[in-house]
């Protein structure tokens, strides 16, 4: 099959199991992987070999970067030390436990050459386990110390890959592995931050989004290249460029750029991930073939390639238990065994594994049983571990991320963000400003703020909330105007540049529209904030979670008038009725100002979050 169609095949098959899977839950790896062993057995159909530079040079340093500049450097600092114990400690103990066994094992192989393929399948890989964790819920902070185990573990994996490779040809040392690894941490580290420094230089300077994303795509490579050509870790230095541009991003990229760069990444990123998947079921038939001309019995084939699958898996179990225990020990803290039991079983191995098991030389004894030992590792732990993952998170109940809190916590956070941005605009008024303008700016700055508060609840007799009302009017206008404009482009009256500004500002305005709503319709758990967050109030700490209303019919003063509310809140003090800023009144906030009494919760149905007007904090 001609190159282009190959490219083509592949993209529309990844695009469309993925996307199945997707739709029906399942594991996306594990089903691209499956799909890829069926079309392996199809003649002449995407004959796609996976060879090291294509992996190691061509997909891994876009994929680590598109991981790492959506990775939070703040939890990455925060998890350092359970992912350095994951990424350094337990590929080492990995790839010396599979190496010693693959050496017992399998027919003709060196012990250099069990160390070998200990470390090829000694590091795990991340898009396998973060896909289950999202899909099943898996608490943030497990899902963050898998992320950056798997963006520090391969850099581990081909250190100590090239060494083993190294000591089949010659002798090797102790203090060679020593140097070995710290020139590999040490300058991927410092070529790293270096090509961080160049580029944000170069994109402080650029305000093209265009120009931005292209010169986003070429950063992995910047870091990259320079560090192999020394000889230092690729991925290491990929890693550090990639964590602290996502991290700057607010501070040197424009707001289009940004969104640009998010989408463009997400896009790579989702046809890369699932086609290494797919791409690793391709190599099934290839592997098998070699080792067929081996001559090599059934049985001596498939026993080796079990038991380094069983020594992979329980490698990872025995250094859990290791680590918990010297925890313990030393009286440091430590996760809790249900924690401790996910981590040490999402272990599953993706494309570096295979792609890394080719770069031992072709005289390597059992070059081609090693190889179909790594592909058994693949397939068997993303089967065993992949299938199994989801019934240990829900049997172990792992607290998931709560929607209602993230919703309560975006809401305080805008809410700030506004009042900041009020306080700046009250500090650089002059006389000369228009005062409708002015009023312009804080009515919109105090309708974004509000717009997230009325997400979280449900309105008088279930009427429609102000900004539900606004998205759905404003929906059916943009639409208007969409048609008003195609149907100018119809008849040629303006040319085709004005058209398409008109129509990406009516696009832009809608997508925002859309993502409000998306996020209201995520928020369907009852509305609690966390007690650990009056801890920093000593209002809300004295503040009790019930009061009896004295009109729980509605906002007293609303029903006073016969005006409209929108929703209700409730003052802890005296049991004082008034409804939110969204509404014409904002009586719960003029009662606090009339008063003093600082507390007020929510009262709307599914809600029981708490407000302190004084500090100005959620509890």
């Amino acid at each position: 099959m001609h190159a282009a169609l190959d490219i083509l095949a592949l993209v529309a098959v990844v695009g469309f199991v993925a996307g199945f899977a997707r739709r029906l839950g399942w594991s996306e790896p594990l089903v691209l992987v499956a799909v890829g062993v069926g079309l392996s057995f199809v003649p002449n159909f995407l004959e796609i070999e996976l060879t090291p530079d294509l992996v190691l040079i061509g997909l891994l340093p876009p994929l680590l970067y598109a991981a790492a500049i959506r990775t939070s450097l703040i939890d990455f600092r925060a998890n350092r030390r359970a992912i350095l114990l994951l990424s350094v400690g337990l590929v080492a103990f990995s790839t010396v436990a599979v190496g010693l066994v693959s050496w017992w094992v399998v027919p003709g192989a060196s012990l250099a050459a069990g160390f070998a393929l200990g470390a090829v399948v000694a590091p795990p890989d991340a898009v396998a386990a973060t896909t289950v964790a999202r899909r099943v819920g898996m608490p943030r902070r497990i899902v963050s110390i898998l992320e950056g185990e798997s963006l520090v573990n391969d850099a581990t994996a081909l250190v100590a890959l090239n060494t083993a490779i190294a000591a089949i040809t010659a002798s090797v040392t102790v203090a060679h592995v020593a140097w070995s690894f710290v020139v590999a941490a040490g300058g991927g580290v410092v070529v790293g931050l270096a090509a961080a420094f160049v580029l944000a230089q170069i994109r402080k300077r650029i305000n093209d989004s265009v120009l931005d994303t292209t010169l986003s795509f070429a950063a992995p490579y910047v870091a990259f290249l320079p560090a192999e050509e020394i000889h230092a870790s690729g991925v290491l230095a990929v890693v550090v460029c990639g964590l602290l541009l996502g991290h700057k991003a607010p501070i040197l990229q424009t707001a289009g750029s940004r969104i640009a760069e998010n989408i463009n990444w997400r896009t790579v990123q989702f046809l890369l991930e699932n086609a290494v998947f797919l791409l690793i079921g391709l190599q099934l038939r290839r592997l098998l073939s070699s080792v067929a001309d081996e001559h090599l019995a059934v049985a001596r084939v498939a026993w080796p390639c079990l038991v380094v699958l069983a020594v992979t898996i329980l490698a990872r179990v025995v250094w859990m238990i290791a680590v918990v225990g010297t925890m313990k020990a030393l009286r440091l803290q430590v996760w809790s065994w249900q924690v401790s039991t996910v981590v040490s079983w999402a272990g599953m191995r993706g494309v570096v594994t295979l792609a890394a098991v080719f770069l031992l030389p072709v005289e390597t004894p059992a070059r081609a049983l090693l190889a179909l030992a790594a592909f058994t590792v693949v397939a068997g732990t993303l089967l065993v571990q992949g299938l199994t993952l989801p019934w240990l998170v829900r049997r172990l109940n792992l607290p998931a991320p709560d929607a209602a809190e993230d919703a309560l916590q975006s809401a305080g956070l805008v809410t700030d963000a506004a009042k900041a941005g009020l306080a700046v605009l009250e500090e650089i008024r002059t006389e000369s400003d228009p005062e409708e303008v002015l009023e312009q700016l804080r009515e919109r700055a105090n309708r974004r703020s509000n717009q997230i508060w009325e997400q979280l609840g449900r309105s008088q007799d279930e009427l429609e909330p102000p900004a539900a009302a606004y998205r759905r009017l404003r929906l059916q206008m943009l639409s208007a105007e969409r048609g008003s404009i195609l149907e100018a482009r119809g008849r040629g009256v303006y040319d085709d540049e004005v058209l398409r500004s008109a129509l990406t500002a009516i696009d832009l305005e809608e997508s925002l529209l859309d993502r409000i709503e998306d996020a209201a319709a995520r928020v369907d758990d009852e509305l609690v904030t966390s007690e650990r967050r009056a801890g920093d109030c000593e209002h809300l700490q004295k503040a009790p979670r019930q009061m009896r209303a004295n009109t729980p019919d509605g906002c007293e003063q609303c029903l006073r008038d016969g005006t409209r509310w929108v929703h209700l809140r409730l003052c802890l003090s005296c049991g004082h009725v008034g409804c939110c800023d969204s509404s014409v009144g904002k009586h719960a906030e003029g009662h606090f100002h009339e008063t003093g009494h600082p507390v007020m919760r929510s009262i709307e149905p599914g809600e029981a979050w708490r407000w302190c007007y004084v500090d100005e904090l959620l509890g």
